[in-house]
């Protein structure tokens, strides 16, 4: 496989975290070739604005990017680079897996659950947001389609058939918002019905959330819509123990990007003990995304090894080493393999 990738390094700890999945990419011969774009505050920085005509472009032209975090400034512009970003490459598909670790500081295990969310309607989109003259009063307009419903949810469902999962869960609040949840579950329903041989249930938002805490391992595929997606999901990587575990797939017909689910953390940024995990974790959701699912499973396995061994793993893990030397670890496994 010989493919060139639009890669963004980020903010705060995103450029540590980059270098140090391109390095065990390298090592993992996985035929790439890195495209170097910028967005975010090292954007504006460099070339005044947040997300660059040249960034978009590279994107566009490859089809597929690699993502650190990025800080978006307060104030004006975008409420959300990601959100823009998802908006621009009609990014629909949010697909998150939260899946244990042994070794890692979590409350249960065997974990293995895949949320995908709704990425570009819903609450987040923005539409109709205004505050009142007096500032007392703040509204917002949230929008779910019929085709965007679809799609996502057949989404959900031919990725569970992909890859052989039994059971998706319809997760909605449509017993309140009748309109907006009340049609994308009412859409849910008859997609769900082209597919027989998987198991399909339905839950509301606050049952689910509190079902996850009791017996999350009912779950197997969770699809829902985007706010709720977004609380779902993060739920999920708490679960398996936090967000540093915790990659994500952004999948629209034209273009994908994926990226680790958390922020830039600028506290710790510069003093190279960011765990890789979830950039890396994303990575290999890349390389299934391309097709390489043997060089997906190599890196699986040797993220695995290296966590469950505390072999130069960051403190968050329970290590003493640096974002460094995890790669180093994962890069010598990946030697063996």
């Amino acid at each position: 496989m010989n493919k060139t990738i639009a890669v963004i390094r980020g903010d705060g700890i995103g450029p540590e975290i980059m270098r140090a999945t391109l390095r065990v990419l390298d090592k993992l011969k996985a035929g790439l070739d890195y495209d170097f774009v910028e967005a975010g505050l090292a954007a504006q920085e460099q070339f005044g604005e947040l997300l660059p005509a040249a960034t978009l472009e590279s994107i566009a032209r490859h089809r597929v990017a690699l993502k650190s975090p990025l800080t978006t400034p307060v104030g004006g512009g975008f409420a959300s680079l990601n959100v823009e970003l998802r908006k621009r490459f009609d990014l629909y598909a949010n697909v998150r897996p939260a899946l244990t670790l042994p070794g890692t500081k979590s409350r249960y295990e065997g974990i293995d659950i895949i949320t995908v969310r709704e990425n570009t309607e819903g609450a987040y989109i923005g539409e109709g947001q205004a505050l009142s003259a007096d500032g007392e009063t703040a509204t917002l307009t949230q929008k779910v389609t019929r085709r965007g419903s679809e799609r996502i949810v057949r989404y959900a469902f031919d990725l569970a058939r992909k890859v052989g999962r039994k059971k998706v869960t319809i997760v909605h609040k449509a017993n309140i918002l009748k309109s907006t949840s009340g049609l994308f579950l009412k859409v849910a329903r008859e997609v769900a019905a082209n597919y027989p041989d998987i198991v399909c249930n339905e839950m509301i938002v606050d049952n689910c959330c509190m079902q996850l805490v009791m017996n999350p391992h009912q779950f197997d595929v969770i699809v829902t819509t985007n706010l709720f997606g977004d609380i779902v999901s993060d739920l999920c990587a708490g679960l398996v123990g936090g967000l540093g575990l915790a990659p994500g797939a952004n999948i629209g017909t034209e273009a994908a990007i994926f990226e680790a689910v958390h922020g830039s953390a600028p506290d710790i940024a510069g003093k190279g003990v960011a765990n890789p995990c979830a950039l890396l974790l994303a990575a290999c959701q890349m390389l299934d995304h391309l097709g390489a699912t043997e060089k997906a499973l190599q890196l699986r396995l040797a993220i695995r090894a290296t966590v469950v061994a505390k072999d130069r793993t960051t403190p968050d893990l329970g290590g003493t080493g640096t974002t460094d030397t995890f790669a180093d670890a994962i890069i010598e496994r990946i030697g063996g393999a």
